[in-house]
Order: structure tokens, then C-alpha cells, then sequence
């Protein structure tokens, strides 16, 4: 099994970004005067797919992560919704509905997966665990970041 040190290195991560990538495209250049307040509601709730993943992968914690990664499948389905509705205002074609719609369903399927794996998973979180740190007297913020 792989250990993931960084939320970028999990696939449903960077898939996730795939799709907010796939969308900026289809709908950067799209007349926003009339349906720009659904276009910005699919820029947030795409984000918020992506975003919830990292921010549950940094809290460190199991219970945490996986109600994260459920908050992130929720935000998925909402942004299905957000797409057919796109589509019904014709702000999105038949053919790139189906294509985001896909990419949206197989970030969810990975996220039902993740979140059982973590539930199956006796390991709490790297907060939980007994690690034993060096203290230097003279440690700063800045020599923080450079290390």
C-alpha cells in the first residue's frame, strides 16, 4: 500500500482538478450577463470538490479526513446538479454534460472507495501518533520553512 505524504499525490485529488480544469475551459469564454450566477456556482462547487479533499488529507486525522471526503462527494453531486441545470440553460452542450458528468462520477466512486478504506483502517492519523520532537532553543519561523 502507498503512503501519500501530500494531498496532490492522491489520484481523486488530481482528478478532481482534471475536472475544474475541464470546466474553466468549457466555460471561460461562455456570456456570463445572464447565467453568470450559475457559472460562478460551478467554479465554487468544483473547487469545493478538490479543496475538501486536501483540506481533510491535512487535518490528520481518520474521522476527519473521511468527513471531509464526504463533504467532497456531496459537492460533487451538487455540481451534477449545477450541470444539468447548465445544460438546461444552454450554457453547456448534451456532449460536454456527459463528459463532466463522467469525470464527476468517477470522482465520487473513488471517494466511496477511499472513505471505506479509511473506515476499514485500525490507523487513527499521523496527530494521533507518538512522535518525539528536537527542540532547538533558538528555532524561528522562518528556519521552519527552511528545512
Amino acid at each position: 500500500m502507498a503512503v501519500y505524504r501530500r494531498f496532490e499525490d492522491l489520484q481523486v485529488w488530481q482528478d478532481s482538478r482534471v475536472l475544474n480544469k475541464a470546466l474553466f475551459d468549457i466555460l471561460k469564454d461562455r456570456d456570463d450577463k445572464s447565467f453568470g450566477f450559475l457559472i460562478n456556482h460551478i467554479f465554487k462547487t468544483a473547487g469545493s470538490v478538490m479543496d475538501n479533499i486536501a483540506e481533510g488529507f491535512e487535518r490528520n486525522g481518520k474521522k476527519e479526513f473521511i468527513q471531509f471526503l464526504s463533504i467532497s462527494k456531496a459537492s460533487a453531486g451538487e455540481l451534477k446538479s449545477q450541470l444539468y441545470r447548465a445544460l438546461d440553460c444552454e450554457i453547456i452542450s448534451i456532449k460536454e454534460l456527459e463528459s463532466l458528468i463522467e469525470k464527476s462520477n468517477s470522482i465520487i466512486a473513488q471517494l466511496v472507495l477511499f472513505m471505506k478504506y479509511l473506515q476499514a483502517s485500525k490507523r487513527r492519523g499521523s496527530k494521533y501518533e507518538d512522535v518525539s520532537l528536537e527542540y532547538e532553543e533558538n528555532l524561528n519561523w522562518e528556519s521552519f520553512f527552511n528545512s
